[in-house]
């Protein structure tokens, strides 16, 4: 009688080199001539899986824009270290990240065509590659028509796009948005979020979000990094589960919305009070 021979075990695939990897990160910031100096984030330790939209939401003050901009290499931080495609952030913005914030930072003298295509010339860019992205970003970013205007003629919505489309051209393999809809209304932030999820489908970048709207951070994320009070520090980070191929009106529909929602809101609120003095 024959024995079983033992099935061999398949190899497990080594865990991919993360995309982002932000190590026992500090930021204190002295005021008073160094008399006295405010914790402002950590420590963090996370990292940030290539080609994943990873939201964070934390209560004001918490050090979010600080952890992105220390990510983005617009600030250093006190300790710890913060690395991108494997080096080290060193003070300056590397190649491949692109940043959007919050204010409208289009030249009221360009116009949207000229806007997008700013950080291509500066860098010399030959004029037809020039003209292929810009073209190709004003399609992605729905501008095609108001190529020619200017930001004074254009709204809210499409201001940010146009910033949008001014980063996408310079082709980043990671995008950094510091609350980039919080001036927009509610409607128009909505399309907008299935506009960042479209972007993310076609370019294939990695995605990392700051915002303070909770549905927005659970609409977009497959994972979403909750913040506590100053010092700011992830005290939970969620897999939201959504299919790539999401859209707001999908997400919305689905009842695990809720409960997510729900369980970052607890998490949220409680972080919030401390700020508050302990008052709900």
């Amino acid at each position: 009688m024959l024995k079983p021979q033992p099935v061999p075990e398949t190899p497990t695939a080594p865990a991919p080199e993360p995309h982002v990897r932000i190590a026992d990160l500090t930021k204190t910031y002295e005021i008073d001539g160094g008399a006295s100096r405010i914790d402002a984030l950590g420590p963090v330790t996370q990292d940030i899986t290539k080609g994943e939209i990873f939201t964070v939401v934390g209560p004001s003050g918490c050090g979010k824009s600080t952890l992105l901009d220390v990510i983005a290499g617009l600030q250093k931080p006190s300790a710890g270290s913060v690395s991108f495609e494997g080096r080290e952030v060193t003070g300056k913005v590397p190649d491949g990240i692109g940043v959007v914030f919050q204010e409208d930072a289009s030249f009221p003298w360009l116009t949207v065509r000229e806007n997008i295509a700013f950080g291509l010339r500066r860098l010399g860019v030959d004029k037809a590659e020039i003209e292929t992205r810009v073209e190709d970003a004003l399609k992605l970013v729905g501008l095609a028509d108001f190529a020619r205007a200017y930001p004074g003629q254009l709204s809210g919505g499409m201001k940010q796009r146009t910033c949008i489309a001014r980063t996408l051209v310079m082709q980043p393999r990671m995008i950094l948005l510091d609350e980039p809809f919080g001036a927009l209304d509610q409607q128009t932030r909505l399309i907008m979020n299935d506009e960042i999820l479209d972007m993310w489908r076609r370019t294939g970048a990695t995605v990392f979000l700051i915002t303070h709207s909770l549905d927005e951070a659970v609409v977009l994320a497959d994972r979403v990094g909750i913040m506590s009070a100053r010092p700011g520090r992830f005290i939970e980070v969620i897999e939201t589960g959504w299919p790539a191929d999401r859209t707001t009106d999908g997400v919305f529909r689905d009842p695990h919305f809720g409960e997510l929602t729900g369980h970052v809101w607890s998490l949220l609120k409680d972080e919030s009070t401390k700020i508050m003095g302990g008052t709900a």
